[in-house]
């Protein structure tokens, strides 16, 4: 049998690029890539979820329950799952510059528009596009990642793309209670009409910038010699082509495997999502006040969360391990989820507990996000990663409407945190119990050079 190694090593030959000659070429596209990507996650996730902080005045202004929140977050959701795997089709045949370009522009847009709010049905219906337009930005870097590094590689790279998860929040939570606590008032514009007004503006100037700077493989990169980018090429092209991988999206359909991460998947989104759309409310209800307070208060569980990433993600690909740092962490995020609802009265602790369940939670994305790739390639590729992302993201909804009507229903959000623990707990055992993964570093994580 023909062996991932022995392929690329012959591959990389043939393009008489030298190791450290591809070693450079990683890194430049490390420099040049990561930085971008996250700032267009950043942004991203920022008008995904700042409207958990627009709920602490939007909801009074508009006489809105929290059931009806929790069920306008979570819609979003719904729009994501529809349009994901179509969005991650379209880029694998016309490139990723041209996809994540419309895909900012156009999210940028319909956060905008939620500032203009005036019932229920409105609400739901922005939310709802936001979803549609976002759809396939997360799964299309996922697989944009993909044509440059090969597979030994990329957990790290994944846990620092992903750090956009954490960095958003340290910087979404400051920036918007900033918003909140300033621009009432001005131009007649209540705090939350600003917040997605000015949070939206990036969105548009960074579809452009997508457009002019992105490039979609190594070959148009023009920071890279023909020849490294022919070498960086021939690693990936030769990973797909190595046996057991399956690129065929209708028969990727037919693997357990792909419905399995999808659930794994769900179970973990369930507590991320929980985190970015209730940290505020939970942190004003553990007794804090004033929204620049909370906005500050809500970036620690994130400043943790960043450090936990990328170190678990470097861990990872240093030791060739995966399963059980992903099931560790979602061990860890379900105990923490846990803690804060039976401590929700207790202001410190419950932050701390908070914070502990961010670590868990982060932790987990860069290293399952590993996992399918060690059996997907090319057009599966694309259209597994997708199908999982938007199936698992439809936590999203669920997690923050169980939240919801916790509190509608209790006047609290303990409850609806335990079942979200219970989720990640969920997580950790199917990961456990996920015997098709083999830990055999010579055949999933074949070195890359």
């Amino acid at each position: 049998m023909l062996r991932v190694d022995d392929v690329r090593a012959h591959d990389a030959r043939a393009q008489d690029a030298t190791k450290g000659e591809l070693d450079e070429g990683y890194r430049r596209a490390t420099l040049r890539l990561i930085p971008f990507l996250v700032f267009l996650f950043i942004l991203a996730w920022i008008d995904r979820v700042n409207v958990g902080f627009a709920k602490l005045q939007m909801l009074s202004d508009l006489k809105f329950s929290e059931a009806v929140y929790g069920f306008g977050a979570g819609i979003f959701f719904i729009g994501y799952f529809l349009f994901e795997v179509p969005s991650n089709l379209l880029l694998e045949r016309i490139g990723a510059r041209k996809t994540l370009a419309r895909i900012t522009i156009l999210w940028g847009l319909a956060s905008m528009s939620l500032a203009f709010v005036q019932s229920e049905w409105t609400f739901y219906a922005i939310r709802f596009l936001l979803g549609v337009f976002e759809a396939g930005f997360f799964p299309g870097v996922v697989l944009y990642l993909t044509y440059w590094f090969p597979s030994a590689k990329r957990s790290r790279i994944n846990s620092l793309f992903m750090t956009s998860f954490a960095i958003a929040g340290v910087i979404g939570g400051p920036l918007a209670g900033l918003i909140m606590g300033t621009m009432g008032g001005v131009s007649g514009l209540a705090n939350w009409q600003w917040l997605f007004i000015l949070e939206g503006i990036p969105s548009l100037i960074a579809g452009a910038a997508v457009l002019a700077f992105l490039p979609d493989r190594p070959k148009d990169a023009r920071w890279l010699t023909p020849k490294v980018a022919a070498a960086m090429t021939a690693v990936v092209e030769a990973e797909g082509r190595a046996a057991g991988k399956e690129a065929s999206f209708k028969a990727a359909l037919r693997d357990g495997r792909v419905w399995l991460c999808a659930l794994i998947y769900f179970c973990i989104v369930s507590g991320n999502a929980t985190i970015a759309f209730w940290t505020p409310s939970i942190i004003k209800e553990i007794g804090v006040q004033g929204s620049i307070a909370i906005g500050f208060l809500a970036a620690v569980p994130f400043i943790a969360g960043t450090i936990a990433m990328v170190w678990t993600g470097a861990h990872s690909d240093r030791t060739g391990e995966r399963r059980l740092h992903c099931a560790i962490a979602s061990l860890i995020a379900a105990a923490g989820l846990a803690a804060t609802g039976a401590l929700i009265g207790h202001a410190v602790l419950a932050l701390v507990a908070l914070t502990v369940a961010a670590i868990g939670i982060l932790a987990a994305f860069p290293v399952f996000w590993s996992l399918p790739q060690t059996f997907l390639a090319g057009t599966a590729a694309a259209g597994a990663i997708a199908a999982i992302n938007s199936i698992g993201n439809l936590a999203g909804f669920v997690a923050p409407y169980v939240v919801g009507l916790s509190n509608t229903l209790t006047g609290t959000s303990s409850n609806g945190l335990y079942v979200v623990a219970g989720f990640e707990l969920l997580a950790g055992l199917l990961v456990l119990g996920f015997a098709r993964w083999r830990e055999d570093r010579a055949a999933d994580l074949a070195p890359a050079e």
